[in-house]
This record gives structure tokens, C-alpha cells and sequence, in this order.
């Protein structure tokens, strides 16, 4: 077996001496210096994080796919039954012992009570209201919240919050090309947007949502809003054009590639382009379905070339609490997430949020990673919302989080 740790420049691989398997069961891993944030390292529940798999599977390049699913955990994938983007089934793996004590999130006793989950992707949310009204599906992960009335209405349903924690909304600016290579470009767009008109398309509902001028999940421990000035008060639409004008930007497409087949990138696609436009921009819009923006946004190719300028996504709020999953937050050049910022200052304070040694310390370092978030624009966060999970009355234990964990879920006859 080989131990796999995900992580971005920063530890534990300055700290490591040594990684070595003692036997089949046990590994010994040898440090050059202390490192605080192991057990964060271990076992977050974010990516990129600890994967145990057979030698085989963690020899795959990191850049290509597996195509052998073999894990250790309560279910197995029934991969003759795989439909990609349609269907995916699972089983309870017989083999799996769990803990005796109690599930908690992605750790603990993970209890498996169903024998067999049947994961089905429906694009359409009239489709997927009337399927869980009609108990042909049991359990809706993230209901569109205009639907949630008529859910109600249904006494075979249940309706609450997904996540306390929630998400982040993120417009995702291209920092390796004109105009979004100018820091003056980037903070023009921070200038002007509206998070209101952000999230008010996103789920309208006052109630799920609030503006966020932070790139932490608010109410967490390490949360701060130091540097966020920029996205408070009157959107300053004037103010926007002169710092775009400066950037040397001068009519060139500017292409937006909009995942149509998700309602939350849907919707924060149709603001961009208005407000674009409203900034004199010229919008290449591009309607695509998920699977395409995905890959996509990934190509570092020249707009135009088939790469990009800007795409949306959105981040839960249990990875945006802290350094150690937030990738969207790293601004280390190639090695960043998809736009490739590069900002000395975001990286220095990421460093010091690893090497600090109290929470006060902690908190310096976020306050100082929040201001330069926003002086160098990693990216513009659009505002913090809830959503909402639905289920069948006779299903049974399903608990509030960022992902939808099966084990304790039973379902009645």
C-alpha cells in the first residue's frame, strides 16, 4: 500500500525527512523539523487530502485518471452499472469494519445501513423536484431554493439547510492574460460588482445569504473581513471604467465561459456578462455544460485559442476556514489553481498561518492573507450563501454538511 498526502508548496514536504512503510499496516513518517498542522494535514476533509490506495493506483500520473476503483472504505462502486455524468451505483462492501463509536462527518464509525445507493444526476430541477415528490429518488442533494415552496407543500418531504458552514461564491479571473494580467483589471471588477445582484440570482431567499467582504467563511474561527473595503459601500461603475482604461484594456473580447447545466454558475454567469457589459466590455460569451467549463478552465492556452478570460465555481465554507484545503486562495503562479495567480504577500501569510504557533498567531496571518487577497485580486469572492437538501420522510439520518455522507442513512419500507 503507499500513502498519498496531498498539499501545496508549503509542508509537510520542507519538514520531511523520511516516509517509509514499516509493514502492510503501518507506515513511519520522520520530520527534519516540528510541523504544527499535521493532524490538519491528515484529516481534513477538503482536497487535497490523505488517501490510502493499493501502489498501483498512486503510480497513475497525477495528471490522468484511474480506471481501477478499489478503496478501503463501506462501499464499493459497482462499475459495470458507471453511466458518467448519468449514474453511478454503489454497494456496501462487505469487507469494511467499522469503528465502534460515532460517525462524525468523514470520520469516526461509518455504519453502513443500505445496501445499495444509486447516485443519479439530474441536470433539469423540474425534473429532479417531481422524481423526489413522487418518491422515484429519495434524498435531492442541493434543491433550487425557488423550488423549495412547493416541496414544503408535500408532507412526504423534508426541507432544511444543507450546511450551516454554506458556500462562496467565486468569479475566477484569468491572471496569465490581458486584461486580467493588470492587477488594475482584476481590482476594476471588484469595484463594481454587486454581491447582492450576485446572490439574489443565486438564491434569492434574504435569508441564505449575506455579502462577504472576505475570502473566509464567515463565523469561523479565523474569519476576518481586514482589506475587504473595496467590495463594501455604492458600486462605483465610473471608478471601475478609468482602473479598466488604465490596464490598457481597449475592446478586445473578453471571453466568459458559463457551466449552463448548474443553476449557481448559471446564474453568476448572466450577472458577469450585464455587468461586463455595463463596463464596456466586450463579452464573449460562452454557454457550455459543466463538463466542458471543467476542462476548460484548465488549458492555459490564449483566449481565443481555446483558453479563457473568466469562469464562476463556488467553494464550501468547511474548505474556506483555513490555508490547508483552500486552493483557490493560493496565489503560487503555475502552481495555483485555475487563473494562476501569483502574489508573494498571499503565500508569505499562508506560510505564517502554518507556522503559527497560537491562535492569535492564527488570525494575524488570515488578516494579513484577506488584505492581500484583495490588493492583488486573487479572485472575486461573490458572496456567501445557504442551500437546502431535501429527502423522503422515510428516510432517516441524513446529517447537515458540505458533502452527502451515506453512512447511518436508513430508509423505512
Amino acid at each position: 500500500m503507499v500513502l498519498q498526502v496531498g498539499h501545496g508548496d508549503a509542508h509537510p514536504d520542507a519538514a520531511e525527512d523520511e516516509l517509509v512503510a514499516v509493514d502492510d499496516r503501518t507506515f513511519r513518517w520522520n520530520l527534519k523539523k516540528p510541523f504544527r498542522k499535521m493532524l490538519v494535514a491528515l484529516g481534513k476533509i477538503g482536497t487535497p487530502s490523505c488517501f490510502i490506495m493499493p501502489a498501483r493506483i498512486a503510480a497513475t500520473d497525477p495528471f490522468k485518471p484511474i480506471n481501477d476503483y478499489i478503496g478501503s472504505g463501506p462501499m464499493k462502486l459497482v462499475r459495470n452499472e458507471w453511466v458518467p455524468g448519468a449514474r453511478a451505483v454503489f454497494e456496501k462492501f462487505s469487507g469494511y469494519v467499522p469503528r465502534q463509536e460515532q460517525a462524525s462527518w468523514t470520520a469516526g464509525g461509518k455504519q453502513m445501513l443500505l445496501e445499495r445507493i444509486e447516485w443519479i444526476t439530474m441536470p433539469d430541477p423540474a425534473t429532479a423536484a417531481a422524481a423526489l415528490q413522487n418518491g422515484e429518488v429519495d434524498w435531492w442533494e442541493t434543491p433550487l431554493a425557488d423550488l423549495v415552496p412547493l416541496l414544503r407543500k408535500n408532507r412526504n418531504v423534508a426541507v432544511d439547510i444543507k450546511d450551516p458552514l454554506g458556500n462562496i461564491g467565486s468569479f475566477r479571473m484569468n491572471h496569465l492574460y490581458p486584461p486580467f494580467n493588470d492587477v488594475r483589471a482584476r481590482r476594476a471588477i471588484l469595484t463594481a460588482m454587486s454581491q447582492e445582484d450576485y446572490m439574489r440570482a443565486v438564491v434569492g431567499d434574504d435569508a441564505l445569504w449575506k455579502p462577504l467582504p472576505s475570502f473566509l467563511t464567515p463565523g469561523t474561527p479565523l474569519s476576518t473581513e481586514d482589506g475587504g473595503d473595496i467590495l463594501k459601500g455604492p458600486r462605483d461603475l465610473d471608478a471601475a471604467k478609468r482602473l479598466l482604461k488604465e490596464s490598457g484594456y481597449a475592446g478586445q473580447p473578453v471571453t466568459c465561459v458559463v457551466a449552463q447545466d448548474i443553476a449557481i454558475t448559471k446564474a453568476m454567469g448572466d450577472v458577469t456578462a450585464d455587468l461586463l457589459k455595463r463596463l464596456g466590455v466586450n463579452v464573449d460569451f460562452v454557454a457550455t455544460d459543466w463538463g466542458t467549463n471543467a476542462a476548460r478552465r484548465a488549458q492555459k492556452s490564449p483566449p481565443g485559442q481555446g483558453g479563457w478570460q473568466i469562469f464562476h465555481s463556488w467553494h464550501a465554507g468547511a474548505v474556506c476556514i483555513d490555508p490547508s484545503s483552500y486552493t483557490a486562495i493560493r496565489a503560487n503562479g503555475d502552481k495555483a489553481w485555475f487563473g494562476w495567480p501569483t502574489s508573494l504577500k498571499v503565500e508569505a501569510a499562508i506560510e505564517s498561518w502554518y507556522d503559527a504557533a497560537s491562535l492569535d498567531d492564527e488570525k494575524a496571518a488570515m488578516r494579513r492573507l484577506n488584505r492581500a487577497a484583495f490588493e492583488d485580486a486573487v479572485y472575486a469572492p461573490t458572496g456567501f450563501f445557504l442551500e437546502y437538501q431535501a429527502w423522503r420522510r422515510n428516510v432517516s439520518g441524513i446529517v447537515k454538511g458540505p458533502l452527502p455522507f451515506f453512512w447511518g442513512v436508513n430508509k423505512a419500507a
